[in-house]
């Protein structure tokens, strides 16, 4: 077999999808490095629990801003920065490797702005409803939900890929149906986490905003909806 000699050593990624990783890792190695005293000196042990405090989505600031009617911008920011802050080096591993993974498939079939509306849409759509439906302490951290997001798109491809070749398409939904079922057993195990609550949301916004920002995906939209009229 040959083998091209100018081929990368990895296959080429969407600029989108370094956009959205390096920072993950970068934070991480920040945090990491810090928390082990091998940089910033004694006050760096405290940096991720300062990270949480500025970037994470808390319930106890987000019911502030609903009963004052007050949406400071340095507040609303949450919603767009609680994907980037871990809670460990793993945490923060599996969150770079899906966005590696599903956001090379995403960023094939997708524009640039369309990756970028249903990572940080499903992480939002996440934070809220994790902040309407529950009354959880536990700061809301990590990129799950807009990765879930991302799995919410990649179904979305598949599941037009089943109907266009004549396939079954609940098919396209086994990924999802894996992670849940999965989540399940961790939950039962290790005891339950109510992030799953902005995971299944994140991957219901992407799924559903993949019909609007798909190439074509909003003309195909609307002739649904007027053939349905």
């Amino acid at each position: 077999m040959e083998r091209d000699p100018n081929a990368p050593p990895l296959n080429p990624l969407p600029p989108v999808v370094w956009l959205l990783a390096l920072p993950v890792a970068a934070i991480e190695i920040v945090l990491g490095l810090g928390s082990r005293g091998m940089i910033g000196g004694a006050d760096a042990i405290g940096w991720r629990v300062a990270a949480f405090e500025r970037f994470a989505f808390l319930n106890s600031v987000f019911d502030w801003m609903v009963e004052n009617h007050r949406y400071p911008a340095e507040q609303l920011m949450r919603f767009l920065t609680y994907p980037f802050v871990h809670g460990s080096f793993t945490h923060a591993l599996f969150v770079v490797v899906f966005i590696l993974a599903l956001g090379k498939f995403v960023g094939e079939a997708f524009r640039p702005w369309a990756v970028l509306a249903v990572f940080f849409g499903s992480a939002i759509a996440g934070a809220l409803v994790y902040g309407v439906v529950l009354n959880d302490p536990v700061p809301l951290i990590g990129g799950f939900p807009a990765v879930y997001g991302l799995i919410g798109a990649f179904t979305f491809i598949q599941w037009v890929a089943a109907r266009i070749t004549g396939r079954s398409q609940a098919q396209a939904f086994r990924l999802i149906g894996f992670l849940l079922a999965t989540q399940l057993l961790f939950s039962v195990l290790f005891g339950s986490n109510t992030q799953w609550v902005a995971d299944v949301t994140g991957f219901a916004t992407g799924f559903l905003l993949s019909f609007i920002v798909s190439p074509g995906g909003w003309a195909r939209a609307l002739a649904r909806i007027r053939g349905q009229a």
